[in-house]
């Protein structure tokens, strides 16, 4: 509104002059109408100026605007005759004013509606003008009508009650309209000034008080700086927020029909008309009540299913904007989480739809019940969720509840018939001070939301100014990675297992490796989680197994050898991850007892399905082990009923060994379980001969690392096995 205001200077700086002057022309004057009439005079002739000047700037507003010029020019001419004393023609004009405002707001806002909408807007505002007409009625005209009031009917004692009455009814029309928007905007200025008008003409029936002169000046004032303020941004960079009516607009019909009802009550009582009209009237009043009653619960049913998500009962996210803007306005801060659920997609494949349409379900009973009852709860996509935490924006209430949201889905998984399916999802935190733009709030909740999902499967990410959206890069890296096998692009190395005591190779871990046509070697750690969302892993997955299994098979004097293949999570969830196993293993003709699948440990917390997968697998003779023990979720609690064989002792412990308790704590307390269970352990990362002798004293069975070897291509991984020198194998180190 300033740079409006800035800009009218600049355009107009004798008008906006005038207008200034205003308020301190009323002070001076105090309540002396002769200096108030005067700058009321002005300021009509000032409006009628800029609403015509004000047609012309605004197209879409040509005809509105010249209907108000003309009613404010109507107004200069009554206030003329006032201070003439031509009451006839002050009389005429001041009732054509309210004709002309009123038909300006009424096609102003009538363009923005069209068939039903328009037909429900013009039922709306007739049950405002005949509670307005009722009241005016029984109060101004009948009284005049009636000779009570020792007033004989005129224009001015019939004609401008009436007026009033279409003042409140364009009143009305701008806020059922939604065409108020927000405070600054000029339309909100002339809202306010013809309810401004409104007050003071009708305390002006009853009190015939000559001071509220003053406030049809101040009135007029606002009605004037409407059409300045829309001259002045003709030009300037502007954009209209339309918005429907505020939340209480939408009772407005009701009041006005119980106002009307109540004022007939009222009457009957007073006028002691009771035994006629009593008895009639108390059954209108209350057929009306309870069609307002109705009225009222389908606005809020209605109201309800714009803003509420069917299938959980949850809010959509209609109602997360609202309740995003309820909290702006307040001046609240605000603390939002985005929950993505991991590998929805594959609950739908196995289960169909409608289990879907279940889970989802559960998974909104869940997120209500792991949160407070004041923070907003919606479903806001198909698979995604968001919480907005009410009173607090700081990052610690923020974080401690996406903990608890986490929790409380691991501990209930969905079960569908005798399968339980595991909850899992990644959270995006967000957190704004007083004044945040909601926005720019989810933007961030959504980019955490995506570190968090490529981070791995059910953790969170607080939002930092640091953090990349590679959305886009990682979309692009998916669609090259689904024609990666086709096109030849994708290898497989092989880094071997050796006895620590022996020496000898006896196992080899396969690792693919992607070389990219244009962007040249791609990490694993940078495209195996692309795969994993897109679902490419699945394939690229049962690929590298049977790759494995045919160098396998081909390494001269490989028969006492057995291949480690890694099985991600996603592949561990596929309804059908047993039979493609073992149908590889038929098609290669590989023995099942020489495969060994490392998994890792969240990908068998609190997942039976999986769990059950690998108890099939394993009950063919095919070995399980536990990557990177120690750094996930722990499973100390079920590492006695998990089907596993092997622990894989993560390079970060091996690093630490130093020939101190300390540093080898870790390591010698996961080498210790694993003999007490019966499990083998391998120690990877190991690059020194002194690592590899203190994991010879601990206990471990097996090392890998570039002690040994390097991942080496299938040839150079034959050579190494049969004892042949391998040039570019590195020394220890």
């Amino acid at each position: 509104m300033t740079s409006w205001i800035l800009a009218g200077w600049r355009r107009s700086p004798v008008a906006l002059a005038l207008i200034a002057t205003v308020p301190a022309g009323l002070l001076l004057a105090g309540f002396d109408n002769r200096i108030v009439a005067p700058i009321i005079l002005v300021l009509n002739l000032i409006g009628a100026r800029y609403s015509w000047r004000a047609a012309r700037t605004s197209p879409s507003g040509l005809g509105p605007w010249r209907l108000i010029a003309a009613g404010r020019a109507a107004s200069a001419l009554c206030t003329a005759g006032l201070m003439l004393s031509w009451q006839s023609v002050a009389g005429i004009t001041r009732l054509l004013m309210f004709g002309l405002l009123a038909a300006g707001v009424f096609a102003s806002i009538s363009r923005r509606f069209t068939g039903r909408a328009k037909t429900a807007l013009v039922a709306e505002l007739v049950a405002v003008l005949a509670a307005g007409f009722m009241s005016i009625w029984y109060f101004a005209i009948e009284p005049v009508l009636a000779h009570r009031t020792g007033t004989d009917p005129s224009v001015a004692t019939i004609g401008w009650p009436l007026g009033d009455v279409l003042l409140l009814t364009a009143v009305a029309a701008i806020i059922l309209g939604g065409a108020v928007s927000r405070f600054a905007a000029p339309v909100t200025l002339f809202a306010g000034s013809l309810a401004l008008y409104l007050v003071v003409d009708l305390t002006w029936l009853f009190t015939q008080d000559p001071r509220l002169l003053s406030g049809l000046a101040v009135a007029d004032l606002l009605m004037t700086l409407a059409p300045v303020l829309t001259v002045a941004r003709a030009g300037l960079p502007f954009t209209a927020r339309t918005s429907g009516p505020p939340a209480w607009a939408t009772h407005l019909p009701l009041a006005a029909m119980l106002t009307g009802c109540l004022l007939m009550a009222t009457v009957t009582i007073r006028e002691g008309q009771l035994l006629p009209w009593g008895g009639l009237v108390c059954g209108l009043t209350v057929m009306t009540g309870g069609a307002a009653w109705r009225q009222l619960i389908s606005v809020r049913q209605s109201h309800d299913q714009l803003t509420t998500d069917t299938l959980t009962g949850l809010c959509n996210r209609a109602g997360l904007d609202q309740a995003l803007d309820r909290t702006a306005k307040r001046g609240d801060p605000a603390a939002l989480l985005l929950i993505d659920l991991d590998g929805f997609k594959l609950v739908n494949d196995a289960y169909g739809h409608a289990a879907g349409d279940a889970f989802l379900t559960h998974v909104g009973r869940q997120l209500r019940a792991a949160v407070r009852g004041v923070d907003v709860c919606a479903r806001i996509g198909g698979d995604e969720f968001a919480v907005l935490l009410a009173d607090t924006g700081h990052v610690n209430d923020a974080i401690a509840a996406a903990q608890r949201i986490l929790a409380v889905a691991a501990g209930h998984p969905a079960r569908f018939d005798e399968d339980l399916v595991p909850v899992r999802a990644s959270i995006g935190i967000a957190t704004a001070p007083a004044g945040y733009d909601s926005k720019v709030l989810l933007r961030q909740a959504d980019t955490a939301m995506y570190h968090s999902k490529r981070a791995g499967s059910h953790r969170y990410a607080r939002y930092e100014p640091s953090m990349i959206d590679h959305r886009a890069d990682d979309a692009a890296l998916a669609e090259d990675l689904q024609h990666a096998l086709d096109r030849d692009e994708l290898h497989v190395l092989y880094q071997p297992q050796v006895d620590l005591i022996s020496g000898r190779p006896i196992a080899a871990e396969a690792l693919i490796r992607w070389q990219h046509p244009t962007r040249g070697p791609i990490s694993p750690v940078r495209f195996i989680p692309v795969a994993e969302r897109s679902g490419a892993i699945n394939d690229i997955g049962l690929w590298v197994l049977e790759q494995a299994l045919i160098q396998l098979a081909a390494v001269p004097g490989g028969e006492h050898l057995h291949m480690s293949v890694n099985l991600s999570p996603r592949q561990l969830r596929e309804p059908a991850i047993v039979h493609d196993i073992l149908a590889v293993l038929d098609r290669v003709g590989a023995d099942p007892r020489r495969l060994v699948l490392e998994v890792t440990e969240s990908a068998l917390v609190d997942d039976t399905g999986g769990i059950a997968a690998l108890r099939v697998l394993r009950e063919h003779g095919i070995r399980i082990a536990i990557d990177d023990f120690g750094t996930g979720y722990s499973s100390l609690q079920y590492l006695t009923r998990l089907p596993v064989d092997i622990l894989k002792i993560d390079r970060s412990f091996v690093a630490e060994l130093d020939d101190t308790p300390e540093g080898s704590a870790v390591a010698g307390a996961i080498v210790r379980l694993s003999q007490v269970l019966h499990l083998a352990t391998v120690a990877e990362g190991v690059e020194t001969e002194p690592q590899a002798a203190e994991l010879r004293a601990l206990g471990c069975d097996i090392g890998q690392g570039y002690l040994y070897a390097k991942p080496l291509s299938p040839t150079d991984f034959a050579a190494f096995v049969s004892g042949t020198t391998i040039p570019d194998s590195p020394r220890p180190r």
